[in-house]
């Protein structure tokens, strides 16, 4: 299987929330094509953050980029419709609650988006192995998720290093993801481990100039 090219989403949640399209505005401006968007309900994760209204109204503003689209709910099946509509190009659904992970995983595919799987930390990769063939996407977290800005938790390598491997050994496509404490260094040692889709918050938004991070990123 040949790899896949290096793609880096900056995180809106990092942003500027009173300018969420300048903030998407600043992705594109560095040259990127995708904008990861992480939804939370106050009950899978202890957040609050958007719903399916801020990426319709984004796409109303011109926004043309990927929406690579993070449900972090309780209930996401009940929703994917929802995001699908307003304009998501990816959706991703956490494997931990219980609901019919490969009924919803596609579903999403039957509403014209690709699908991901993603685990938090404290999750085994074996717990993504039945729906494994089923996905478009892997995203590892690599932190805690619910707030930005924690530091990176490299005990997650080995689970990379674990799922690249059954990506190989099976021939499957799916990209495989990172989410949490993502820097140009820690970005680098996840390479290594397999990933290849690097989700970027507080390092991107931070960075005096976006372009000449996205720059460097892409060098890793």
């Amino acid at each position: 299987m040949k790899p896949h090219q290096l793609i880096l989403a900056p995180s809106l949640l990092a942003g500027d929330h009173a300018n969420l399209a300048a903030s998407a505005a600043r992705v594109a401006g560095a040259g990127l094509e995708w904008l990861h968007l992480d939804l939370m309900d106050g009950r899978f994760v202890p957040n609050l953050t958007f719903g399916p209204e801020t990426l319709a109204a984004l796409r109303r503003a011109g926004c043309r980029l990927f929406f690579d689209t993070h449900l972090m709910l309780a209930e996401p099946h009940r929703y994917i419709d929802s995001f699908a509509k307003a304009g998501a190009n990816l959706i991703s659904v956490h494997i931990e609650p219980a609901y019919d992970h490969g009924a919803t995983l596609a579903r999403i595919r039957e509403l014209g988006c690709q699908n991901g799987i993603v685990l938090n930390p404290g999750t085994p990769a074996e717990a993504i192995l039945p729906v494994l063939d089923q996905v478009d996407l892997v995203l590892v977290m690599t932190v805690q998720p619910g707030f930005g800005g924690q530091p990176f938790r490299r005990d997650m390598l080995p689970k990379l290093r674990t799922i690249d491997g059954w990506r190989r050994e099976r021939g499957l496509a799916f990209r495989l993801e990172v989410d949490g404490g993502i820097d140009v260094a820690t970005g680098r040692e996840c390479r290594a481990a397999g990933a290849d889709t690097f989700v970027a918050g507080t390092s991107f938004y931070k960075a005096d100039d976006a372009r000449t991070f996205s720059a460097d990123f892409a060098g890793i």
